[in-house]
């Protein structure tokens, strides 16, 4: 389980693997009209969130894809405000993409930026020879633009229209730190 620290006004989020007990609350945030349109496959019924959950699952398990639940924790339990997805890995790979999806009630209280900052950290710290994270979204979604500057993720450069997106879209990448290594100590 990652976390996303607090903030003076916000809890802290945690962020974790899907369960199947998350089925309930993934119909729910698909409810949302605008997380609908941004995404290519909804999830509206519990035949769905099962295969959705099923898939994240075995996506686990083959390494290539990590979907991450993010829930903000209350006195009353859990909630669910986002998803963070980090996808297209390959074994030694210096490449991978990461995507997010926000839920309704979550949006602007800086969820989005928290969560993908978590899974950026641990990303560059789990997978060895990862160098760059893209994060990418169409050209007519300003509020994913606002999370990628702040979770550190400058823009790059303007894509193509390709399917199954129907817009140009933006590449934002996050390069991994540099490590510091220790000067040369020969002559001693």
């Amino acid at each position: 389980m990652l976390c996303a620290p607090p903030t003076p006004t916000l809890p802290e989020l945690l962020l974790r693997p899907w369960r199947d007990d998350d089925a309930t609350a993934l119909i729910a945030a698909y409810r949302d009209p605008v997380l609908r349109r941004w995404t290519r496959a909804p999830v509206t019924t519990i035949a769905e969130a099962r295969r959705f959950l099923t898939e994240a699952r075995r996506d686990w398990d083959d390494g290539h894809r990590f979907s991450f639940a993010v829930l903000e924790p209350s006195p009353t339990g859990e909630t669910l405000v986002a998803q963070v997805i980090l996808k297209n890995v390959t074994e030694g790979g210096e490449d991978a993409e990461v995507g997010y999806w926000t839920a309704a009630p979550a949006r602007g209280r800086g969820v989005a930026p928290r969560a993908l900052t978590a899974v950026t950290e641990w990303a560059f710290a789990r997978l060895a020879g990862l160098r760059r994270l893209d994060l990418m979204h169409q050209i007519d979604n300003p509020a994913s633009c606002r999370v990628a500057e702040k979770a550190g993720y400058p823009f790059q450069e303007v894509l193509p229209a390709r399917p199954p997106f129907p817009r140009d879209g933006h590449r934002h990448a996050r390069w991994a730190e540099p490590t510091q290594e220790c000067p040369s100590r020969s002559g001693r």
